[in-house]
């Protein structure tokens, strides 16, 4: 992020300690950026976080792969791993089925070239009048840019209510194989959803009925697209 080059976006540059360290603490510091997160119930700018990401995910290209990446076990990275068939899950019944259905729609894995891209840009992409998007919180993981420009579309319609009119027009402007990375997205959010539950708190079970009625919803979205597709 220090050296990277912007061109059609911004990023918060990282600042180092006094010392020249990056972090201090396993902590670390970045300038300031200007910007807002989009209200998408009253403007929604979904496509426009595709684009800003596409821009970064440009800069990024020939990025080699982070080694941490292999170290990694948090619930989103065993939701990500799930989504690529790299590993299994033991979903929840309600979930499970959901899964399965996810899964026959997402087919075999797309054959694109992965790179470093930015796993979580649908709440890190900042708005300012007269600037270029500024885009934060780099969450690495090693995919095609498609898949991260695809959790952006499922994130929406999962949480923010979009639909078939989004998958629609996210789907003219990104490659042949869209379709498959959104039903990957969506399984991404699902098994990390699932994971939270199983290792979360007591009472995490709570919303399960919740967000059961949120991927319930964004299936059958992605099955009619899918079959309006063929």
């Amino acid at each position: 992020m220090a050296t990277i080059e912007e061109a059609g976006f911004r990023v918060p540059r990282p600042l180092r300690t006094t010392e020249g360290s990056w972090t201090n603490g396993g902590w670390t510091a970045s300038q300031f950026v200007p910007g807002a997160e989009p209200d998408h119930g009253s403007t929604p700018r979904w496509l426009d976080i595709i684009e800003a990401g596409r821009a970064f995910h440009k800069a990024l290209a020939g990025r080699p792969r982070p080694g941490f990446l292999d170290n990694r076990c948090t619930w989103w990275d065993i939701g990500d791993q799930v989504a690529w068939g790299e590993r299994d899950a033991d979903f929840t019944p309600p979930l499970d089925g959901l899964h399965q259905r996810l899964r026959s729609l997402a087919g075999p894995p797309p054959p694109e070239e992965p790179q470093l891209v930015h796993g979580d840009l649908t709440g890190n992409v900042l708005f300012a009048p007269g600037l270029p998007p500024a885009v934060i919180d780099l969450s690495p993981y090693w995919r095609p840019t498609a898949f991260a420009e695809a959790v952006v579309v499922g994130d929406a319609i999962i949480w923010h209510g979009a639909g078939l009119p989004l998958l629609r027009a996210a789907a003219a402007i990104s490659g042949p194989y869209f379709a498959q990375h959104v039903a990957r997205a969506v399984i991404y959010r699902l098994a990390t959803t699932n994971e939270r539950l199983r290792c979360g708190p007591a009472d995490a079970s709570r919303g399960l009925a919740d967000e059961r009625d949120r991927y319930d919803r964004a299936t059958r979205i992605f099955g009619d697209f899918a079959r309006q597709s063929d």
